[in-house]
This record gives structure tokens, C-alpha cells and sequence, in this order.
């Protein structure tokens, strides 16, 4: 294997983590938003417990009708509110999981390029071992030819 290639391959895997680690940085955010969704949707839901208990107490005592049809009003509009939410909260979790999915992606072609490298590094280095093996036997060789003719008699 070519250093050339290998070089190649390094600038693929350098690559490869950069898309992977930018993947990494967008599933932080959508995760943050999610969070963020969730966080609001939960603020708007103990706001509708509050409300409706708050004014079950004062219709209790007294309440018009027109008073009862602000409060209702407006429970209908808080309604509306926490499911545009819920929505925005599921479309936040789907877009995490999208996120995670990219990042594992990304995450297994790092290891597959990382895995490439390897294994062509090892079959360089074997091929390196064996090509100097060969030329340590012929060094050999030579070496116990020369001094077998020293050696033989005149």
C-alpha cells in the first residue's frame, strides 16, 4: 500500500470526523430544543391546572354568565396552546431522532474508514516484513556462497 494512498485515506478519516462531530454538534441543539419544547409544554400545562383551579374556586362563591364565558374563552384558547405545543414538541423529538440517526451514521463511517486504515496499514506492514525477510536471505545466501568458495580448496 502506498503511502500516497494511505495519505488518502487520513484525509478521508480527518473528513469523516469532522462530519461527524458536526453531526454531534446538531444533535446538542436539537436536543436542546427539544428540551426546550418540553420545558414550555410543561409550563403551559401547570398554567391550565392552575387556571382551572383558581376559577372553580371563585365560581364557587359567585359568577356570571359572562364571567364564565371569559373563563371558558380563554380555557379554549389555553387548549389550543398546549396542543400547537404538543405538536411543536413531537416535531422537536422527531428531529432528534434524525439527529441520532446522522450522528450514528456518521459514527460508523468514521469506524469503517478508521477499520480501512488499519487493515492496510497491517497488510503495508507485512509486506514491508516479508520483502525485508527476503532480502536478509539473499543477504544470506550471498554471504554463505562467499564463504563456502573462501573456504573451498584450490
Amino acid at each position: 500500500m502506498s503511502t500516497e494512498s494511505l495519505s488518502s485515506l487520513h484525509t478521508l478519516l480527518t473528513q469523516a470526523q469532522a462530519q461527524r462531530d458536526t453531526a454531534l454538534r446538531t444533535l446538542r441543539q436539537t436536543e436542546a430544543a427539544a428540551q426546550a419544547a418540553q420545558g414550555q409544554a410543561d409550563q403551559l400545562g401547570h398554567y391550565r391546572t392552575e387556571y382551572h383551579q383558581r376559577w372553580t374556586l371563585r365560581f364557587r362563591d359567585s359568577g356570571t354568565p359572562e364571567l364564565l364565558q371569559c373563563y371558558l374563552g380563554f380555557a379554549e384558547r389555553l387548549d389550543q396552546a398546549i396542543a400547537q405545543q404538543a405538536g411543536t414538541l413531537q416535531q422537536a423529538l422527531a428531529r432528534v431522532r434524525q439527529a441520532a440517526d446522522q450522528l450514528l451514521a456518521r459514527e460508523q463511517r468514521v469506524a469503517a474508514v478508521a477499520k480501512l486504515i488499519e487493515r492496510r496499514s497491517a497488510v503495508a506492514r507485512l509486506a514491508a516484513n516479508r520483502s525485508e525477510q527476503r532480502l536478509m536471505d539473499e543477504s544470506a545466501a550471498r554471504f554463505g556462497s562467499a564463504a563456502r568458495a573462501m573456504s573451498a580448496p584450490l
